[in-house]
């Protein structure tokens, strides 16, 4: 309920203030907060005080100094940090956000339990405790979506091995005699299951509605999968191969040229090439939907990772996006040119994504992008971490 609160302060301050500079081009102060492999990042309120703070692998950053404070420990691995992902869960019911992560190849997933005001205070590290072993490798990354729009959330594993099973675990609450019979205190207040969605996986991830049915779909590299009408978790979803990318994680499902159905924006997280495709309806001979791809960049490599948000002010999402850089420590084509962080404008009338610079030699991106106003000023600033650094990035006055 607090967080409710908060989000919804928040979001009040900024439709107040962003008028005053909708639509102007940002500028930003990069703050670089630490340097490591770590390629995980995410915003909340850590310590209760109303402020966003961030978190990053094996560290967090409160919002008053933004100095790094100990979170977990996480090992080095082959030029890479091993953690794919940061995502912020109250997973034991006491009122405070713990850290979910996984991992590129151990096959534990792990919650890190808030240790509350006086450990937050003494820097100590997080508890580390098993949510799920998936018994699964070669994870590129996850998200944390609630699919089914029953307002809890599901974890969603993607693999790059495009055989790997597309499998969903399910966080089912727990009745209240369930959490009091539980066998030991601050345990999760859901159950895990698991769901198998179907045989086929890849490179790239995304949640969204591309049946247009109003239900959201799963997107991986190698297609997508259509929720069904009728309990989603009854068995596999029926599955449509329309592609075979090597996409970025996540992809955007959003309706761009405003006719009814959703269009998809995606990276190619490997090599050059950040485009959107086009939804031009089901085939009449097939039923089979049809896509058309138009270029958006090619300047840089590595798109891996997009977030589509509003960081101008104007009332519409924006694209931010840059090179993942050292994604597979430089080997990839255009993988040791300098980092770099930009931003999109969409233009409905002309169909045409304008390109912003928010730096370019400094930033780079990792596994993840965060969008959000830290300093409650009414403008968007940026957190990104990657092998370039960690950074949070305040929008100038």
């Amino acid at each position: 309920m607090f967080l409710s609160r908060l989000s919804s302060l928040i979001t009040v301050t900024c439709l107040l203030t962003s008028h005053l500079h909708a639509g102007e081009p940002p500028q930003f102060e990069v703050r670089l907060l630490t340097i490591d492999a770590n390629e995980g990042i995410a915003a909340g309120d850590m310590d209760g005080d109303g402020k966003l703070d961030i978190v990053a692998g094996r560290n967090w950053f409160c919002n008053d100094d933004w100095a790094a404070r100990p979170l977990r420990n996480v090992d080095d691995w082959n030029g890479y940090v091993q953690s794919n992902g940061d995502y912020l869960l109250d997973v034991d019911g006491d009122g405070r956000l713990d850290v979910i992560a996984g991992s590129f190849l151990p096959t534990q997933v792990n919650w890190y339990r808030n240790p509350g005001d006086e450990g937050l205070r003494l820097g100590q590290q997080w508890q580390q405790n098993l949510l799920v072993d998936t018994g699964a490798t070669a994870n590129e990354g996850q998200l944390l979506e609630d699919i089914d729009g029953d307002g809890t959330m599901e974890w969603i594993v993607n693999s790059w091995k495009p055989d790997s099973p597309m499998i969903v675990w399910r966080l089912v609450p727990k009745t209240a005699a369930e959490n009091e019979s539980a066998d030991a205190p601050n345990s999760p207040v859901f159950e895990v299951k698991r769901q198998v969605i179907g045989p086929q996986n890849g490179h790239g991830i995304a949640v969204g509605d591309i049946s247009g049915d109003g239900r959201a779909d799963i997107l991986v590299g190698t297609g997508w999968y259509e929720q069904p009408e009728s309990d989603p978790w009854s068995g596999p979803w029926e599955y449509h191969a329309d592609w075979n990318l090597n996409a970025s994680l996540p992809m955007i499902v959003t309706d761009l040229d405003g006719d009814g159905d959703n269009d998809l924006i995606y990276g190619n997280g490997h090599h050059f090439g950040l485009q959107w495709r086009e939804n031009k309806g089901a085939s009449e001979d097939d039923g089979k939907i049809q896509w058309t791809d138009h270029v958006i960049d090619r300047d840089y490599s590595q798109p891996h990772s997009l977030t589509w948000k509003d960081l101008d002010g104007d009332g519409q999402p924006d694209l931010i996006t840059g090179k993942r850089y050292f994604a597979h420590n430089g080997n990839d084509p255009g993988g040791k040119d300098v980092p770099c962080l930009y931003w999109y404008r969409w233009n409905p009338d002309t169909k045409t994504f304008k390109r912003y610079t928010i730096d370019e030699g400094r930033v780079g991106t990792g596994l993840q992008v965060v969008v959000e106003d830290f300093n409650q000023d009414g403008r968007m600033d940026i957190a990104v971490a990657g092998k370039s650094g960690t950074y949070l990035l305040l929008a100038k006055p």
